[in-house]
């Protein structure tokens, strides 16, 4: 028995051991003395994303259908939240430490500009240009399918599209739902508090279900002929990403420069151009750089271990956080009323079929389309895309999500602003 014990492992650290680290945690915590900074707040994350993973991946309902560990490791974060098990203000720590503090902005661009290089050339430039019209095709579908079932249900197509369709496939909560609050408050004459009020039940809730469909969508479609196994488009084997398996630490912490450095760029651009959000302009930079071969193969390899570190050890820490610090129980729970549900399942439903279909047509793989378009365009913006992917697994087309996302985000907010005045 102690020897099972002793064998089991959970990340690498056998169960005993990382027990001992879960109750000098809780200790920690309840005797309110957790350094609410970089140390405290990481270490407090990645125990907690990692036990949760852990027993999301053996539970037999969790495992099979609703998303594993991804999606369990949300919840059960979110449910300490709404407990009070982990303290509000920990909980508000976590939540600077993720947003204001960069721990997504790190997680991200690390993803961003790893998977770009890491990729073949010519399957970037063939995939971006099939993608990017399956995406917004998707969205257009989706807005026509949510307010026709707003006239159904006796909602009204205005409000089913302004206060669901449109918040869910804004891009998020800091680029999407607080501007689009601030927009709709400006068109109706009203408190952009009240808005976002409105907003956030269908940003969060769609959130959930696109990471659950994702799941979803990976389960049933997987090993069939419509599964590009986290590629997008079919490929020859010379196409294929060869992995970086001889991980030098000066080699990553090169790569930890380069993907900063094009972080920082994309800073500068959005200062200059605040309507595009700095991660499109991280995806744009990187795209060109890789087209035109201007980053030497060491320095992409080097950017390529320093993503496999990052997402090794902080991708279940990051869903730890989205759950803990960005879903609020309280707040689905009094939202959820089955008009409210059924709508939001229509615009993820619906953009998933779309997405693979459309997809199909473009000669994407069906399962990538619809995970990659119908449910990242659906989720909470860069936190929503690490949720939706890493649920089904894909986290290489993390650069593909956000650029749906942000794209599309941005039309919302355009459309959001003329569409106000007419259908509200």
């Amino acid at each position: 028995m102690t020897q099972k014990l002793w064998a089991t492992k959970i990340s690498g650290v056998s169960l005993p051991l990382y027990l001992v680290m879960m109750c000098i945690l809780a200790v920690t915590i309840a005797c309110n003395k957790l350094p609410l900074n970089m140390l405290g707040l990481t270490l407090m994350l990645v125990l907690l994303g990692h036990l949760f993973y852990y027993i999301g991946n053996i539970l037999p309902i969790f495992k099979s259908y609703l998303g594993g560990g991804s999606v369990f490791t949300i919840f059960a974060a979110a449910a300490l939240a709404a407990t009070g098990l982990i303290p509000a203000h920990v909980v508000v720590a976590t939540k600077t430490f993720l947003n204001d503090n960069g721990l997504l902005d790190f997680y991200i661009a690390a993803l961003i500009v790893g998977s770009i290089l890491g990729m073949n050339r010519n399957l970037l430039l063939k995939a971006a240009v099939r993608f990017i019209p399956v995406s917004l095709a998707a969205m257009v579908i989706g807005f026509f399918a949510v307010g026709l079932m707003g006239i159904v249900l006796g909602v009204g197509f205005g409000h089913a599209v302004m206060f669901i369709s449109m918040p869910m496939m804004a891009g998020g909560i800091g680029a999407g739902a607080v501007p689009l609050s601030h927009i709709y408050a400006q068109g109706l004459n009203t408190s952009a508090g009240a808005m976002f009020s409105q907003i956030i039940p269908a940003v969060t809730l769609g959130n959930v279900m696109a990471v659950i469909g994702a799941a979803l969508i990976a389960k049933v479609g997987a090993d069939t002929k419509y599964d590009g196994h986290g590629v997008l488009i079919p490929i020859t084997a010379d196409e294929k990403s060869k992995p970086v398996t001889n991980l030098d630490a000066t080699r990553i912490g090169v790569g930890m420069m380069i993907a900063f450095s094009f972080f920082l760029v994309g800073t500068i651009l959005n200062d200059l151009m605040p309507k595009i959000h700095t991660y499109a302009f991280i995806i744009i930079l990187v795209i060109i750089f890789k087209a035109f071969n201007w980053v030497p193969q060491s320095l992409e390899d080097s950017v390529v271990m320093f993503n496999q570190v990052v997402m090794g050890n902080l991708t279940h820490a990051v869903l730890a956080g989205i759950g803990l610090a960005l879903i609020d129980l309280h707040v689905l729970a009094q939202s959820l009323t089955w008009k409210f549900a059924l709508l939001t399942l229509t615009s993820v439903v619906v953009m998933g079929i779309a997405s693979a279909l459309i997809g199909k047509l473009f000669g994407l793989y069906p399962v990538e389309a619809a995970i990659a378009a119908g449910m990242s365009d659906n989720s909470m913006g860069g936190t929503g895309n690490v949720a939706v992917l890493s649920a089904a697994n894909r986290m290489e087309m993390i650069a593909f999500a956000q650029m749906g996302n942000r794209m599309g985000g941005a039309i919302v907010l355009i459309l959001g602003g003329i569409l106000i005045r007419f259908l509200h």
